[in-house]
């Protein structure tokens, strides 16, 4: 059954594709009403997010000019259409609205180029793969439940990007494809940080926005979460499967994992000491993003007191250090860029004022809606707003103002909208050309995104109507 014919169209390569989606959307800026809510800042434990007031939306007339269509021509209290340079603009502003995001990514790339030069990385993937040789599935579900865990509770996201070769590695002596060497890191990630229990940029910011408890309601989350999980493990330990059988099966087979010859590297009592000093590093970083308001700068610094404490230990030279850091970070530039251009979208619909409109056209039509029909729509919409707002926390605050209030009036519990927001902005970014983190991750791994779009779509078809179901079940039982 050829139900995914989209996966055969040649989609080009994302920074083509990528600019084309910022230019539809200046086109929809001339086409959309325009229209803006009002916002206030607020904190939300050691974040501060700017909200949008309910109530307060307002349409704005459309100042159009030969100028404005080119250059750029603004009037107050009108909105303007994206003009011709802010569309060409878009890119570049794009990049240093996330330019933090951007040398992280090389930093970590970089400090892993480090932790290659000692060894460290093939001692620890052959001590697995040995300890793993007679079952891959077991690997495959301490991998995957790890990392799941991690986007779950600590909202892993950006950080992982770096990792993608390592994971592919492990694939390809496991006998798989990048694909299923991709899922083991980016899918277990993603469906961690959509069933979140714990996550800090999605259900604590939202619950908060929402002005209930920051986390209550864990155990039902948790059981989602286990339910999310296991369909994902199925699905890919089935594909795994399948490919064994038969290589030709496999969705990216022209273009599988070269058979790369490693050097036999032991495991000796240095590459342990620079496991355990990084692993306590990233712990200290985790924690310290929840409980002392860190972000990206502090998490670049801790990566790179990781890279400094490797060279210590392993006594690599200074050059050999420098060498290979800069070779690490250099195999992260189209991942690092690739995040700027995805940020250029939502930079286009801000200029054109349309993003708020959007929102209260959504909000409008699930208010006249049955509590479950409302509920799905939810869903739904939180799905596809995804496309345009890649960032869970961004489309929290965006969003939760105004799904929070509209729950009240449905007669649904402020949790269910939480939980449709949680679900709808998470399992989207294991399909949306718009997520800086999954276009950076296929281009790491060489996988074309029609060929990722056609193994992960019956996934995200299976994980939304899991989330439809639970979404069902926690209006009957008063979630």
């Amino acid at each position: 059954m050829k139900l995914f014919s989209i996966a055969k169209i040649k989609i080009p390569h994302v920074f083509v594709l990528l600019t084309a989606v910022i230019l539809f959307c200046s086109i929809l800026t001339h086409i959309i009403p325009a229209g803006m809510y009002q916002r206030e800042k607020k904190t939300y434990g050691e974040l501060t997010r700017t909200t949008l007031i309910p109530g307060t939306y307002e349409e704005l007339d459309k100042h159009v000019s030969i100028q404005g269509l080119v250059l750029g021509d603004h009037a107050d209290h009108k909105a303007s259409p994206v003009s011709l340079l802010e569309f060409l603009t878009a890119i570049p502003r794009g990049m240093s609205d996330v330019s933090d995001i951007i040398f992280l990514i090389f930093i970590i790339g970089g400090v892993l180029g480090i932790l290659q030069k000692t060894g460290t990385i093939i001692a620890v993937i052959q001590a697995l793969l040995h300890r793993f040789s007679n079952s891959a599935s077991l690997l495959t579900l301490v991998l995957m439940l790890v990392l799941a865990i991690g986007g779950s509770t600590f909202g892993l996201g950006e950080e992982l990007i770096p990792l993608v070769p390592i994971f592919l590695i492990v694939s390809q002596k496991l006998g798989y494809d990048r694909i299923y060497g991709l899922s083991l890191v980016y899918l277990a990630a993603a469906v961690g940080f959509a069933a979140a229990t714990t996550n800090p940029f999605t259900v604590q910011i939202a619950q908060g926005i929402a002005e209930i408890q920051p986390g209550s309601g864990i155990l039902f989350r948790l059981v989602f979460f286990v339910a999310a999980l296991l369909i994902s493990l199925i699905y890919v330990l089935r594909y795994g499967r399948k490919i064994k059988q038969d290589p030709s099966k496999s969705i990216d087979y022209d273009e599988s994992i070269s058979e790369n010859q490693f050097e036999k590297v032991k495991l000796k009592a240095s590459h342990v000491w620079i496991i355990v000093s990084t692993g306590l590093i990233f712990a200290l970083i985790v924690y310290a993003i929840q409980a002392k308001g860190w972000w990206l700068a502090e998490m670049s610094g801790g990566f790179i007191l990781m890279g400094i404490i490797a060279i210590l230990i392993s006594g690599i030279s200074l050059s050999d250090a420098v060498n290979s850091f800069i070779k690490g970070m250099e195999e992260m530039v189209v991942a690092a860029l690739v995040v700027g251009f995805a940020k250029g979208v939502q930079i286009v619909l801000q200029d054109g004022q349309i993003l708020d409109s959007i929102i209260y056209y959504a909000a409008t039509l699930l208010s006249d809606s049955s509590k479950l029909f409302a509920a799905q729509g939810m869903l739904v919409f939180q799905t596809i707003l995804n496309f345009f707002i890649p960032s869970g926390s961004g489309q929290a605050a965006v969003t939760m103002p105004i799904m929070a209030p509209l729950a009240d009036v449905l007669g649904i519990s402020r949790q269910v909208s939480v939980f449709a927001f949680t679900c709808g902005d998470g399992f989207a970014n294991l399909i949306i050309p718009t997520s800086g983190v999954l276009m950076a991750m296929l281009s790491i791994a060489k996988i074309p995104y029609q060929k990722w779009l056609r193994f992960i779509f019956p996934l995200f078809l299976q994980l939304i109507l899991l989330s439809g179901l639970f979404l069902a079940i926690a209006i009957m039982i008063g979630y």
